[in-house]
């Protein structure tokens, strides 16, 4: 009977894993799906596209649109210079901000923590608005065509603080306290034992963090003048499919007859060019950010 009990378990995990693994499985091909589709349509051809709609393979296959959106390579690859360096520096910045910060608003030793994080939550609700933000950069700052008015922006978030301020409050507590009984400084806990045990959630972070800076181009659009060289890749490959739209839509003279712009196929070769290497890094930190992200979620 008991052999009976334990083979109809193994067939109800093993039905359960079927069931699992398949649904899991279809889940991801409706994931990968977008992605093959607008890697096959970039290499196909503009009136491949127009005659028979979007397919998953290329059709009257064609590097047309990445010949012109590299027609001048020297600016596409200045651009992905900036784009690199805005994302490193920010990143590497604003992960330290925002470990510190969310380290020190869990301290029960410090005496306004409950204040100060109000404060951060506050601006969740609330912002000043677009003027005032315009404002403060160009005037009081004086960042205009300053890659700064780029990067300082994207240094701090409430949401990314309170989720650094989960994590470390999920470290003991004796940690600290045996450290300072030692004679540790409070800067020295936190670089040498805070940090870490806090790398999940420094993946996780540093992820949201980059792919802000690496999507960034509002921020761009304001305060960059076209006059500047190089400005980062999302607005240098917006302002190409903009400027190919406007002369595919005018008619204007250009070396490309117009009505042979392929601005679909340019669309999706832009975004195969800006999210191509964000796919290729973020396997690397998967098992940390699902980690991160999750930790504090449940509590028992």
């Amino acid at each position: 009977m008991q052999s009976t009990r334990r083979r109809n378990i193994d067939v109800s995990t093993v039905m359960v894993r079927l069931i699992g693994y398949g649904f899991i499985g279809i889940f991801a091909l409706c994931c990968l799906f977008p992605f093959v589709l607008i890697i096959s349509s970039s290499f196909s051809s503009e009136q491949a596209i127009m005659d028979n709609g979007f397919t998953l393979w290329p059709l009257d296959f064609t590097t047309f649109a990445y010949e012109i959106v590299f027609k001048n390579p020297r600016l596409i690859f200045g651009s992905y210079a900036v784009t690199f360096g805005i994302t490193i520096v920010g990143t590497a910045l604003g992960l330290f901000i925002v470990a510190m910060t969310g380290y020190a608003l869990q301290r029960q030793d410090f005496l306004y923590r409950n204040k100060i994080s109000f404060y951060i939550y506050f601006t969740t609700l609330f912002s000043g608005g677009l003027v005032p933000f315009y404002l403060l950069i160009t005037k009081y700052l004086h960042l205009g065509d300053n890659y700064l008015a780029v990067l300082l922006p994207g240094l701090l978030s409430p949401f990314l603080i309170i989720m650094m301020k989960a994590f470390t409050k999920s470290i003991p507590h004796e940690i600290t306290e045996s450290a300072k009984m030692d004679g540790a400084g409070d800067f020295t806990i936190f670089l040498k034992l805070i940090l870490p045990m806090s790398t999940p959630a420094l993946a996780t972070i540093g992820l949201f963090i980059a792919l802000g800076y690496w999507n960034e181009w509002y921020n761009s659009m304001l305060f960059l003048s076209p006059n500047m060289e190089y400005r980062p890749l999302q607005l240098f490959l917006y302002n190409v499919i903009t400027s190919a739209d406007f002369i595919r839509n005018s008619a204007a003279a250009s070396n490309v007859a117009p009505q042979e712009i392929p601005l679909e196929t340019m669309k999706m070769a832009t975004a195969v060019i800006a999210t191509g290497p964000v796919i290729l890094f973020y396997p690397f930190v998967q098992r940390f950010f699902i980690k991160g992200i999750t930790v504090g979620a449940v509590k028992g």
